[in-house]
């Protein structure tokens, strides 16, 4: 049969999958690959450099199809961070139980948790940039490395609550991942009443206020 003449970045990634869990393992070389999906061995190259590359791409491309759907969403631009996330949660679980298999095989051959995962590097840095944008409200702190700091626990915080919901959703066998919905909404919800700067700020007021007066009757 003749070779493919067009690819895209998607072709790549649906042959990968689909020759993942039709056999059970990953392609021998790029070669078999290239050559089982009529494929000049070049094209793959356009894209890819091996299959760990395509194995980071795939999460990527959940993460870009889970905004694509969102950016499609008047009444998701007009939310506040906090529903905002949730959105972004049940949006990209969505789609990865799209793929349940591909994703259940694929984490379940690696040893040692996900959060050593190099095939999820990518999606980190993406997922944690995404949470910068977000513009979640923390005190003030008005110190520009503390600031930065503040802003990095954020980041890692809410990398960690992801990969503990990838987690939570591998393990889940209710009906529609019914478990999995409630574990999202409680945890995104609980984080952002933990950081909820709304009381901080008038415990912060109040210390405040009784310095002042302190001051003033001394």
């Amino acid at each position: 049969m003749a070779k493919k003449k067009t690819v895209s970045n998607n072709d790549i990634i649906s042959f990968y999958m689909d020759y993942v869990l039709e056999h059970d393992e990953n392609p021998k070389s790029i070669y078999s690959f290239c050559k089982a999906n009529h494929l000049e061995e070049s094209k793959f190259y356009e894209f890819f450099t091996s299959f760990e590359a395509i194995e980071k791409g795939i999460f990527v491309t959940f993460y870009k199809n889970t905004l694509t759907a969102l950016d499609k969403s008047s009444d998701y631009k007009g939310f506040d961070s906090r529903n905002k996330l949730l959105s972004f949660y049940f949006t990209f679980f969505e789609n990865l139980t799209a793929n349940r298999s591909y994703v259940t095989h694929v984490l379940h051959k690696y040893k040692g948790g996900l959060k050593g995962l190099k095939m999820l590097s990518g999606l980190k840095k993406h997922f944690t940039d995404y949470i910068s944008l977000l513009e979640i409200e923390m005190i003030d702190i008005k110190q520009e490395k503390l600031e930065k700091i503040q802003q990095k626990t954020l980041q890692e915080s809410a990398w960690m609550q992801l990969l503990l919901t990838i987690k939570f959703w591998l393990d889940d066998t209710s009906p529609s991942f019914e478990k999995t919905d409630i574990f999202i909404e409680k945890s995104v919800n609980t984080s952002f009443d933990i950081i909820n700067i709304a009381p901080l700020k008038s415990v912060i007021d109040f210390g405040k206020f009784l310095f002042k007066e302190k001051m003033h009757m001394n």
